[in-house]
């Protein structure tokens, strides 16, 4: 079948061990269903992957991609639940500390075929396309947990999105207006921050520029760059929720001074559950919301994606079709 894979990592030239080309056919295995791929998306995991994050040598070759929407056994439409659970394990699999996601110990969704446990098919809705179910699993599931599961955004809130233009600040931007959120957002690039506005942002700073008011929450993936920023901006009580840290996990200034003496709420959030896909595919029915589509290529000319996201030059999601 065909499929996008990684050969070999590199955390130099991640691109030299990509591949696009021919894979067989996954097995089965007892409890786990096929589902023939019709679109699938690429994320940040998959060009880590090539650099040897969070991927070992020993499970070389690996099938990349985390995202599908396709057709299930019966021909039912249905979107991929990435994060795979041990076995035995109930309840929130974010919380299993042996979970992991599509293309790190099982392979990914850049094939035409990708096999996962029955629990994680989700059906999906008629009214949103392959291209645009295939955006949810990952970036926009990450950004729906981060806003309302941990961060407990509420509509009238304000809300700091830093970095916008990847797929999480995005997907954080567009559900935030979508819920009656008021909602900042900072970038380098004038193009994304005039792409941001578009989206629904209410006003756009330049990285680590002084807001004009404090915020009740901040939406945190770049990391060192933005952290004293992210800080900064915040109310008394207010939260920071971190899901990332694209410049770095290590801030120059953790601020810890300003966390309790304001009392700050530092939280983590990782991915989401099933059942939290399930609500934001509602919510986007619902509301007419769709995800920012960047790119939609044919699978055999992923590396151009690839090169696309390893320059940063994105706003939004790509998409490969099959």
């Amino acid at each position: 079948m065909r499929a996008v894979y990684a050969e070999s990592t590199d955390p130099d030239d991640p691109l030299a061990g990509l591949v696009v080309g021919e894979r067989p056919e996954p097995e089965v295995p007892e409890g786990w269903v096929r589902v023939a791929v019709k679109a699938t998306a690429l994320n940040h995991h998959d060009l880590w992957s090539l650099k040897g994050v969070g991927l070992g040598k020993d499970k070389l070759p690996m099938i990349l991609g985390c995202d599908a929407a396709g057709l299930d056994e019966e021909g039912n439409e249905v979107v991929v639940h990435s994060v795979i659970a041990s076995p035995g394990f109930s309840g929130d699999e974010t919380t299993d500390p042996k979970r992991s996601l599509l293309s790190e110990k099982h392979q990914g969704t850049f094939a035409d075929t990708v096999v996962v446990p029955a629990g994680n098919v989700v059906a999906k809705p008629a009214g949103l396309s392959m291209e645009e179910a295939a955006c949810l699993p990952t970036a926009w599931l990450t950004a729906y947990r981060m806003l309302f599961v941990r961060g407990g955004v509420r509509p009238g809130e304000t809300v700091l999105v830093q970095g916008a233009g990847g797929g999480v600040a995005t997907a954080l931007i567009t559900l935030a207006r979508a819920a009656g959120v008021r909602v900042l957002a900072t970038s380098r690039s004038e193009d994304k921050k005039a792409r941001a506005l578009q989206l629904g942002a209410h006003a756009v700073f330049d990285v680590n520029e002084r807001l004009p008011e404090k915020v009740d929450a901040v939406m945190e993936t770049v990391g060192r760059a933005t952290w004293d920023h992210s800080i900064r901006a915040l109310r008394p009580g207010g939260r920071i929720v971190i899901a990332g840290h694209t410049s770095g996990p290590r801030p120059e200034d953790a601020q810890l001074t300003r966390i309790f003496f304001l009392q700050l709420s530092v939280i983590g959030s990782t991915m989401g559950t099933r059942s939290e896909l399930g609500d934001l595919m509602r919510l986007l029915e619902s509301t007419g919301t769709r995800p920012l589509i960047d790119r939609t290529l044919p699978l055999d000319r992923a590396r151009d994606g690839f090169a696309a996201m390893e320059s940063g030059d994105l706003v939004g999601k790509v998409v490969f079709t099959l």
